[in-house]
């Protein structure tokens, strides 16, 4: 009796965590590193042209801070001026994907700051 408690107990448990989402497990690009969402593939062809994803993988930033670095890389890396509609995609998959986290280094530096 105490055994098929113990095992209806685990049962029980089982059940339950298969029950749960694991939804926040990221899948990764095999390619490049980026994690796989929506605007991914814009991202990778508009920004692995001059730079390693790593540049983004390993960074973090809100919207604004991703914006500042695409005006820095524009206006002195050569980088292209996006079309509105794919500044928001790339914009909008950095932001959701690369926003900062707890455990996230320093901020990044303002644009004022960021080299000439």
């Amino acid at each position: 009796m105490k055994l098929m408690k113990k095992t209806f107990v685990a049962f029980g448990l089982l059940a339950l965590l298969s029950s749960f989402s694991f939804a926040d497990e990221k899948q990764y690009d095999k390619e490049t590193g980026l994690i796989v969402d929506s605007g991914m593939e814009v991202v990778k062809t508009n920004c692995t042209v001059c730079h390693s994803a790593k540049f983004i993988t390993l960074q973090r930033g809100n919207r604004q801070t991703w914006l500042d670095m695409i005006r820095w890389m524009q206006e002195t890396q050569g980088l292209w001026e996006f079309d509105p509609k794919t500044e928001k995609i790339i914009l909008d998959y950095l932001e959701k994907n690369y926003a900062p986290s707890e455990s996230s280094r320093r901020p990044n530096l303002s644009k004022d700051l960021l080299p000439k």
